[in-house]
């Protein structure tokens, strides 16, 4: 396992994280995830969840959502749903009184070329009917907009946006700013954004930590998402890994799921560590 390891990073500079102002809201955020509301718990407990059980104890979904206060009758718009894992949770939840909403890359952005374009489009033309089908909700209950395609009317609707494990590629592909921004207009005055990232050490370098390993550091998250209009609502270590020391060569990938680039003899040792070490924080819109 040594030899996975890199060479013990250099100091970096942390970003102030105003830890005075965001105290009080911190303990009601704690005290917001040690509840988990009754509907919540029979969602995740549901048979058809057995497939995507086995994640479970890394991303936690109760506790996390729990976290972030996603009520069953809230409008929440999960940004770059990818294989639907929380989506087909969230479908359940919010089906039977809410509103879920699949945010998709704008294709436009320059990020992507015209076949991923139309994967995104294709993604996102699929999403209402994927999550219905499979929860047996009301199809009504399901929509999904291409960011560069939301209808003006749909602006300041949402409760609650969720970015889960995200964020690396919004700033390796540099379309961080346009998408949080579209991301915030669609936020009600007091929504709120949830965000679980993969966690790089606080003095990783910018190197390291600039997206491409897929780890962030946490202090710059804040920091970027305070510039966008948001205020630190706390953090959760619901999604914490100790084990993960954050400083694979290959990034992220080399953790489960993927073992990416693992050698054979290596693979039980990365399994018996899990998935990443995550970041899970809040921010409230910002008048």
């Amino acid at each position: 396992m040594r030899r996975l390891l890199l060479p013990v990073l250099a100091l970096g500079l942390a970003l102030p994280l105003m830890a005075a102002e965001a105290a009080p809201v911190k303990k009601r955020a704690a005290a917001a995830a040690a509840r988990v509301d009754p509907a919540l718990a029979a969602a995740v407990a549901d048979p058809r969840r057995d497939p995507d059980r086995a994640r479970d104890q890394y991303r936690k979904p109760a506790e996390t959502l729990s976290f972030f206060q996603v009520a069953p009758d809230m409008k929440v718009g999960e940004y770059a749903p990818g294989g639907e894992w929380y989506s087909r949770l969230l479908g359940l939840y919010l089906g039977p009184k809410g509103k879920l909403v699949g945010l998709y890359f704008d294709p436009t952005s320059g990020a992507f070329d015209e076949k991923r374009q139309q994967g995104i489009r294709e993604g996102a033309a699929k999403y209402a009917s994927d999550i219905a089908t499979w929860s047996g909700q009301p199809a009504e209950r399901f929509t999904a907009y291409t960011l560069d395609a939301v209808p003006a009317g749909e602006k300041g609707t949402f409760d609650r946006i969720l970015v889960m494990r995200m964020m690396h590629n919004l700033l390796r592909w540099n379309i961080a700013d346009r998408e949080i921004k579209a991301m915030r207009d669609l936020l009600k005055p007091d929504g709120m954004v949830g965000i679980e990232q993969h966690r790089a050490r606080p003095d990783a370098p910018y190197s390291f930590s600039d997206g491409s390993k897929g780890y962030l550091r946490e202090a710059d998250v804040i920091r970027l998402m305070e510039l966008h209009g948001f205020t630190y609502v706390g953090k959760s270590q619901a999604n914490a890994n100790p084990k993960d020391p954050a400083n694979w060569p290959n990034g992220v990938w080399t953790l489960p799921p993927t073992l990416g680039g693992a050698k054979e003899e290596d693979k039980a040792a990365l399994r018996a560590i899990g998935e990443s070490d995550r970041m899970t924080l809040l921010f409230r819109k910002r008048a």
